[in-house]
């Protein structure tokens, strides 16, 4: 019988989901750590992967790939980025803002309350960028704070921002992660290195456990795709020509303005209903009167 392909095998590193279980291999995730940062590592500790921070709780929630600590309590946040994010309406991109989040989050984690600021462990947050989002060509933009009157006055906070740009052209890299980038981008085996990353993604694809979870994975995802789908179709209703989410507000733009026939206005005023719209809201976002969407409810 023919082996049926799943969606987990047709992933490849550049995937948060597969990029989360390969680093979880001590020897690869301590091997790229050692050779992006030219030093020996006695050992690391997994402290949470894919690790959620909700520091208080109205605060907005980071998810974290992969969450390391050494030996010398050094920490380490490790993330595959394939997309550079930006925000529609304001046209900024997202992700050094996105950094500073982390860091902050991160920070305010790690210092329980009673404990010296002096106990904040130095911090790595690395991000694999499948772009080059500083438009240099740098292999790697490592960024720490320094006085702008003398750049030679470093602000010694420990704290590390790490771009890893795999389309890179300058700047030195040792073999292993010019192999791992080309890997990245094109699935290229080029060293023994990434000949050991890619039997371990093998290894990884064939795990029942992992099978399983990756299962659960894509079920949770297609949930909170549907829920910004549901979200932005009603956002769509209300504002009409409004930029907003992805592929529910351009559904919802489309039918906010388009001229429909009775049953479909009828169809539309009963799915905002379900989301809790008001009549109000909805009798705008359908063009149909109040006195009509109220009998709708009614029924």
């Amino acid at each position: 019988m023919q082996k049926q392909i799943s969606n987990l095998d047709k992933l490849t590193l550049s995937n948060d989901f597969l990029f989360k279980h390969v680093m979880l291999r001590k020897r690869i995730c301590k091997h790229i750590l050692e050779e992006l940062l030219h030093t020996r590592i006695a050992d690391i500790t997994y402290l949470e992967a894919e690790q959620t921070i909700d520091v208080y709780p109205d605060s907005h929630g980071i998810r974290l790939d992969v969450r390391i600590a050494d030996t010398a309590n050094t920490h380490y946040n490790l993330e595959m980025q394939v997309k550079n994010p930006v925000n529609r309406a304001t046209g900024k991109f997202l992700l050094p803002k996105r950094t500073r989040y982390y860091q902050a989050m991160l920070d305010t984690d790690m210092l329980q309350k009673g404990q010296d600021y002096d106990e904040l462990s130095p911090t790595y947050i690395i991000f694999f960028c499948l772009f080059d989002f500083f438009q240099d060509s740098q292999r790697i933009y490592t960024f720490k704070k320094r006085c702008l009157e003398n750049m030679n006055i470093e602000l010694a906070d420990e704290a590390v921002i790490m771009f890893l740009n795999t389309l890179g052209t300058k700047g030195d890299v040792s073999p292993d992660i010019q192999s791992l980038f080309d890997y990245i981008n094109s699935n290229t085996i080029t060293s023994n290195f990434t000949r050991e990353v890619a039997d371990t993604i093998v290894e990884i694809k064939n795990d029942k456990k992992v099978r399983d979870a990756y299962m659960t994975y894509e079920m949770r995802m297609k949930d909170l795709r549907d829920e910004a789908h549901a979200e932005g179709l009603a956002e769509g209703k209300a504002q009409g020509l409004a930029e907003g989410k992805a592929e529910g507000l351009a559904e919802g733009k489309a039918e906010g303005l388009a001229e429909g026939k009775a049953e479909e206005k009828t169809a539309t005023a009963k799915r905002l209903l379900s989301m809790g719209l008001s009549v109000e809201d909805i009798a705008k976002a359908t063009s149909l009167s109040i006195e009509q969407v109220e009998a709708i409810k009614a029924e």
